[in-house]
């Protein structure tokens, strides 16, 4: 469930008392782990996993009401973005709305603060200036200069970060600069209340960290050595995977690859200082598409789909080794999804990573059994990139399958579950719950049995995607009850070990 999608009226749901709120609902749920998408600033398409940076947070997932509460807004002002549907996300009304107030909260924060608040802000600036924050203040200030253009159309001393052009935008955009920063405290701020609150609840905090960056992103303008490109941004090769059961086509993400020899010869130190972030505001992190670690495919920039690209060889066991010889265990959950070689596998049995198995991928199969789910390992009945349980089952709009395929799965789901058509989505998180599997997860919309009209993401599209939200109404004493139920039947009670 992302925080996007939830209940709330802001037009977003939010980090802020929407999230609190809903971890009480989770508890209620008897439930122990909460996942959710990336927490990046997002852009064009409004896509999680396309942020402009992998350091800061997404501003309009900050709540709105503990500003009120700080003197950092009235009410008044707050109800600006009241009349914004709760439905679903209209990001395009959304957005400037809310950066409007966050500016305005920004504005008033060193007038409106304590002195303890301030002593925190200070020991903020103390820990992320110098390492990502700074320059993705810079960053944001010029990307609105430019236009919101990406930075490789910037100004030429800028896309080059020539130290008098730099120097110059610093000193006469101090106050908007420090704007930025504040709002990314804000963020923080909320950020941590809700860790400890969910901590105290007993609910642990699953997050998801895209394996790529985007190009368009504050970490390539700051440090293009990391990424295969020029010094005026343009990417030689992107990423994508081949043709699979998402696209005939491949996926052509388009994120520039990364320079692994770059990475080996300084240790990996901008891959621990991420996973080291993530690890700070994390209990669990997912990483996406765990596959490019051992070999990713290379699609020559320009190329109209992902079909012709190549496999190359991924960092492998040096990034792993590094990372855990710096950090210790590490929480990661391997993403490992589509064609998966036995070495993807090998490599991550070598570092003890679980891995993920998505139902609605293995139960068509008439030869399946929970027996083949191995225990290290998160068990989906779908992701935030499938429909919906009732949606697949019942063959949604953007269903690839043959109406022959379709009634071959369908047979061959009800014959594994013993279920219905009707309680296709409490069978499928029975069975999510009955495998071996050490964590189960589900999303809410197969919790609620809602149809394809509530699917977050169509991969391989941009429009529509990520809009979805679930209303205070869905989410009744009875509904938590109910949950509540089928984990006591379940052997999941205890928690997540």
């Amino acid at each position: 469930m992302h925080f996007a999608s939830l209940a709330g009226p802001y037009g977003i749901g939010d980090i802020g008392d929407s999230a609190l709120t809903f971890v009480d609902t989770i508890a209620r749920m008897g439930l122990a782990v909460w996942q959710f998408l990336p927490t990046g600033p997002t852009a064009y398409g409004d896509s999680p996993y396309q942020p402009l940076s992998a350091f800061a947070g997404n501003e309009m997932l900050i709540g709105i009401e503990p500003l009120v509460r700080q003197g950092l807004l009235t009410p008044a002002e707050a109800g600006t973005l009241t009349g914004l549907s709760p439905k679903s996300v209209d990001y395009g009304q959304l957005i400037p709305r809310k950066h409007a107030l966050l500016d305005k909260a920004a504005s008033r924060f060193f007038a409106a603060i304590s002195s303890a608040q301030r002593a925190a802000y200070d020991d903020f600036l103390q820990q992320h200036d110098g390492h990502w924050l700074s320059d993705y203040a810079i960053y944001r200030l010029l990307k609105t200069m430019h236009g919101e253009r990406p930075w490789p159309e910037w100004d030429g001393s800028f896309v080059h970060r020539e130290q008098a052009a730099m120097q110059k935008v610093r000193e006469s955009n101090r106050e908007a600069i420090e704007q930025i920063k504040i709002v990314q405290f804000l963020f923080d701020q909320q950020w941590k209340t809700l860790k400890q609150y969910a901590g105290a609840e007993g609910i642990r905090l699953f997050g998801d960290m895209p394996i790529y960056i985007a190009l368009d992103s504050a970490d390539a303008w700051a440090h293009p050595e990391i990424l295969l490109i020029d010094r005026d941004g343009r990417p030689s090769h992107v990423a994508g995977v081949p043709p699979d059961y998402f696209s005939a086509d491949g996926q052509l993400w388009g994120n520039p690859l990364y320079d692994w020899e770059f990475h080996e010869a300084s240790g990996y130190r901008w891959w621990i200082e991420r996973v080291q972030h993530a690890a700070n505001q994390l209990d669990l992190v997912r990483i996406d598409h765990f596959r490019g670690f051992e070999a990713y495919w290379s699609v020559r920039f320009g190329a109209g789909t992902a079909r012709d690209g190549e496999w190359l060889p991924g960092p492998g066991d040096g990034l792993f080794d590094s990372m855990q010889a710096t950090l210790g265990d590490l929480p990661i959950v391997a993403e490992d999804l589509g064609v998966i070689t036995p070495e993807v596998d090998e490599l991550r049995h070598r570092h003890g990573l679980p891995g993920m198995k998505v139902l609605q991928f293995e139960v068509g199969s008439p030869d399946f059994s929970l027996d083949e789910i191995e225990e290290n390992c998160v068990c989906y009945t779908g992701t935030h990139d499938n429909d919906t349980t009732v949606g697949w089952f019942n063959g949604g709009d953007e269903d690839t399958r043959s109406e022959e395929e379709l009634l071959e799965t369908r047979q061959n789901v009800l014959e594994l579950t013993g279920g219905t058509r009707e309680t296709i989505h409490l069978d499928m998180i029975r069975l999510a719950f009955d495998s071996p599997a050490r964590l189960a997860i589900v999303p809410m919309q197969d919790f609620l049995g809602l149809g394809s009209e509530a699917r977050l993401n169509t991969p391989g599209t941009t429009l529509n995607n990520w809009r979805w939200r679930v209303s205070d109404g869905q989410l009744s004493p009875g509904f938590c009850e109910s949950v509540t139920g089928m984990v006591a039947k379940s052997a999941r009670n205890q928690g997540y070990p």
